[in-house]
């Protein structure tokens, strides 16, 4: 049965199933005549060609609540964003397409790059900030959603969870993380967070004293989660990471600007399931290598502008209370898995908390050297402020491009 338990540093709302999909949905319905919903869809050209994509064009035809979509599109040339505009036609709601690689949307990098406030790297992170300036030229949302487009299980039921908490104006929540079991095709998922994430922030306390931040952090049930919702007046504020510590990033960020009243999460599906990222064991900068790197890293700089002073020996004894919490939470996740009927390669998870552990003292070392590196990406006050015509120029991009 689902549980209610609250573990009192992050608001948790529970499914437990005495509320109907569909109820919930009317009475979104009636909210966002009062509280319009933008939701943001960060893609690569290559998921267009994935079933996954298409699925959730399905459910997505069938909102009635949203008022904009808004796809960012990365990895196209100009026939393949053709036939973009083509795939996403379908749907019923507003849609806008920005064609990151086209002319026009290239040429207002090039003068934000001139002034120092473009994103550096391409990915995600840069897909998602550009996503968000065109939201905010466009001042028609109040609140704003974001989630993958690899989702294989999704449904409609997952977005309206998703919105509900900030949507609802009868609650105070401003930030909204989605949360789910990581539980497919028999197998227990989830490996970064299950192997690295939940035994770092355990050790991050025990080495380095109590946080109010890592305690913030383990209150969420899957911090990965690429599924939130946040009040549209929260975000010229927020400072995107370009890096793979994107879903820490956010957090921190909603740690930063909000009170801890104002962020909750919620259980927005039963079961989910996406796209698998190799371990990469031989290639530090891919797969869920480079992302363990790049978590750490997120966790450290932020521990470090709370006051904590970090050393190569500070790093030496963290990688040793987490190698060990690691492999007493690897039992715990085998014993789980077997009870359910789920398979759990042992092997695999103590191999991947072995390239995790080396990776952390890897960051510890890399943060030491270069104390200064900021992978965040201006927020859009600080762009409005030196560029006031760059939202306004976003807009004119997308709408020549889409004309």
């Amino acid at each position: 049965m689902a549980d209610f338990k609250q573990n009192g540093s992050v608001a948790t709302l529970h499914n437990l199933k005495t509320h109907s999909p569909e109820n919930l949905e009317r009475e979104l319905a009636n909210f966002a005549h009062q509280r319009k919903i933008t939701l943001i869809l960060p893609s690569l050209y290559s998921e267009l060609e994935a079933p996954a994509l298409a699925g959730i064009l399905d459910e997505l035809e069938k909102v009635d609540y949203i008022n904009h979509i808004v796809i960012g599109l990365d990895r196209a040339d100009e026939k393949q964003f053709a036939h973009a505009r083509e795939y996403f036609s379908r749907l019923p709601q507003k849609h806008s397409i920005l064609w990151n690689d086209g002319p026009r949307l290239r040429a207002v990098h090039e003068k934000l790059k001139k002034a120092n406030l473009a994103p550096e790297e391409p990915g995600k992170g840069r897909n998602v900030w550009y996503c968000i300036g065109y939201t905010l030229a466009c001042a028609d949302s109040d609140v704003v959603a974001l989630h993958d487009c690899d989702i294989t299980t999704y449904r409609k039921e997952m977005l309206a969870r998703l919105v509900y908490p900030v949507v609802n104006p009868n609650f105070s929540y401003q930030f909204c993380k989605g949360y789910y079991p990581r539980i497919a095709e028999g197998k227990l998922n989830g490996r970064v967070t299950r192997l690295l994430v939940t035994p770092l922030l355990k050790a991050l306390q025990k080495t380095f004293g109590h946080s109010d931040y890592v305690e913030y952090l383990q209150g969420f049930r899957y911090p990965l989660a690429g599924e939130f919702a946040m009040r549209t007046s929260i975000l010229p504020g927020m400072r995107i990471p370009s890096d793979w510590g994107l879903e820490i990033g956010t957090l921190s960020e909603a740690w930063r600007n909000l009170g801890r009243h104002a962020v909750c999460q919620v259980d927005i599906a039963d079961s989910y399931d996406h796209k698998h990222q190799p371990l990469s064991e031989d290639d530090a900068a891919r797969g869920l290598s480079r992302m363990s790197t790049d978590i750490a890293k997120a966790l450290f700089r932020k521990l470090a502008t709370e006051g904590k002073v970090l050393s190569n020996e500070h790093f030496r004894t963290l990688k040793a209370t987490y190698y060990r919490i690691a492999l007493d939470l690897i039992e715990m996740y085998y014993n789980d898995a077997v009870m359910n009927g789920l398979t759990l390669d042992r092997h695999k998870e103590e191999k991947a908390v072995e390239l995790f552990a080396a990776n952390i003292v890897e960051a510890g070392t890399t943060f030491l050297e270069n104390p200064m590196e900021t992978p965040f990406i201006p927020n859009w006050s600080r762009v409005q402020s030196a560029f006031p015509d760059a939202m306004r120029e976003i807009r004119n991009a997308v709408e020549a491009d889409l004309a």
